[in-house]
């Protein structure tokens, strides 16, 4: 008997997860924390010192109550959450807390372009888009409003990296988790170079990278410092893996060409495995995937299922008691009041972007079809059909860019643990749904990569075959797929054209 321990962080909690050879989640502690701090409308940070905090409360606790299973463990390995800037003086000590990927302050980007590239940008309609990019680089915004603490900065890392050098005390990364606003080459997995087209983009200079690795490399081993904080044994192996929707895809089986993963998790999103590199859309690259020679293909709802907790927050607190009465959560008790109400939401139609897109950097979140028959359980299944619609639409285009037919969906994320969700998302792609064994599918993929490279497993797909086993599928009903299909031709596509100029109206203001 092998295990390996996961610890998947995450933006709203982080998990310590010990799963055996065979996919069996054996153990979870799971912490809850506060997702960010917000010292302005839009901000969101966190404090570095808390994740690693919350890691050490987990695996102590872990080490303590489950020696059985982790003296077991031959090897452990961290998927976290993407985009994030951690800064880093000389001496590796942390200088601000933590821009999350969800911040919605922009930097300044009157600051012009070289020439050629801006040029080039605006043959190829494509500045726009760019611009977007640029003011999203959370780098320049620190630079413009924080120069004497950027001048302090010595490196520039994700989240992933940082605790990969508080366990082993490597200051490395996987090239999977590279994800995110830095000057990186998804496609050739290593840093761009100063003469590629993109890179003045980023305003961000090489010498503030660190080294990346491949998903599977051992990154080092637990140091004796860190088997102080943590309780876990001194030497035991870090393997790299990849960002939590990396691992998620890996987790739910999709490696063939016809499966498609779909995640109801914060931000929701679309991708493929596939050895042949296209973007998704213009300017998107396709990620590096956790498993070798792969790239993700992918399309962000971003804020998708985040919709959720801030429908419950704002619509639903009075559920709580309840809930709590009937040993129930509120989404529970949410999902139980729509499953009344018919596919379409009784002609409620919403539009998810509560956060603007790379190619629509105007656009925002929209309702349309009220009437007096409306109640708050409308709205609330109105927003889970209108981020299916926007992911069929994502996942259209993939199959289009990608030349890739997909005849089946697997599910992860928090939203996937609902019966109702997954045959809502059947009835809207007009395709089976498949789940597996666990929601907790980030952690089975960095499990998966991580007992393939302790040699437990030949290859990725031995090990998936071992570790993936799909116990639910959803089937379309023809009723609803009518509905729903005729909803998405004939509104939902045609929603944003006609609300754009609307939209870039209100940006102005």
């Amino acid at each position: 008997m092998s295990n390996v321990l996961i610890v998947d962080i995450g933006t709203q909690s982080m998990r310590g997860i010990i799963f055996d050879d065979k996919g069996t989640l054996l153990v979870k502690e799971q912490v809850k924390y506060p997702p960010y701090i917000s010292k302005e409308n839009g901000y969101m940070e966190q404090s570095v010192d808390m994740y690693w905090s919350t890691l050490c409360g987990i695996t102590n606790k872990l080490v303590s109550e489950h020696a059985d299973l982790m003296k077991d463990v031959i090897a452990m390995s961290v998927d976290t959450f993407r985009d994030t800037a951690v800064l880093l003086d000389e001496n590796k000590k942390v200088l601000r807390d933590m821009i999350l990927w969800s911040d919605q302050r922009v930097a300044d980007t009157s600051s012009p372009l070289p020439k050629k590239n801006a040029k080039i940008f605006k043959l190829v309609g494509m500045m726009r888009t760019v611009n977007a990019i640029r003011s999203k680089v959370k780098t320049r915004w620190i630079m413009q409003h924080e120069p004497e603490l950027w001048a302090k900065v010595d490196k520039v890392v994700h989240i992933s990296a940082y605790i990969n050098w508080l366990l082993t005390g490597n200051l490395t990364d996987s090239y999977a988790s590279t994800i995110g606003h830095f000057p990186f080459d998804h496609k050739k997995k290593q840093y761009l170079r100063e003469k590629d087209l993109i890179y003045p983009v980023y305003e961000l200079d090489l010498k503030y990278m660190v080294p990346v690795c491949s998903p599977g490399d051992v990154m080092g081993t637990v140091t004796a410092e860190c088997a102080l904080q943590t309780g876990l044994p001194v030497g035991l192996k870090v393997i790299a893996s990849g960002s939590d929707k990396g691992c998620e895809t890996v987790g739910v089986g999709c490696v063939e060409r016809n499966v498609a993963s779909v995640s109801f998790g914060t931000t929701s999103t679309v991708q493929f495995s596939t050895k042949r590199y296209f973007e998704p859309e213009p300017f998107m690259p396709a990620y590096p995937a956790v498993l070798r020679d792969y790239y993700n293909p992918e399309v962000q709802i971003f804020r998708g299922y985040w919709m959720i907790s801030w429908f419950k927050q704002n619509f639903a607190r009075h559920l709580e008691k309840r809930a709590e009465e009937m040993g129930k959560s509120v989404e529970e008790l949410m999902n139980e009041e729509i499953e009344t109400i018919p596919a379409g939401s009784d002609g409620l139609i919403l539009q998810p972007f509560w956060q603007a897109g790379l190619t629509t950097p105007e656009a925002r979140g929209a309702i349309i079809g009220f009437s007096d028959y409306h109640t708050r359980a409308h709205v609330y299944r109105a927003i889970i059909e209108g981020i299916d619609f926007a992911l069929r639409e994502g996942l259209e285009r993939m199959e289009r860019r990608g030349k890739q037919k997909i005849d089946y969906i697997a599910v992860s994320g928090g939203g996937s643990q609902s019966d109702l969700i997954c045959q809502i998302a059947a009835n809207i792609f007009n395709k089976p749904v498949k789940r597996v064994q666990t929601y907790e599918t980030s952690a089975l993929g960095a499990a998966i990569v991580a007992f393939t490279y302790c040699g437990v497993y030949k290859d990725e797909r031995e090990a998936i075959a071992n570790m993936v086993h799909y116990t639910d599928e959803f089937l379309p009903e023809p009723t609803a797929v009518t509905v729903y299909d005729h909803i998405y031709r004939n509104i939902y596509l045609k929603l944003y054209a006609k609300l754009q100029s609307f939209y870039k109206y209100l940006e102005k203001e």
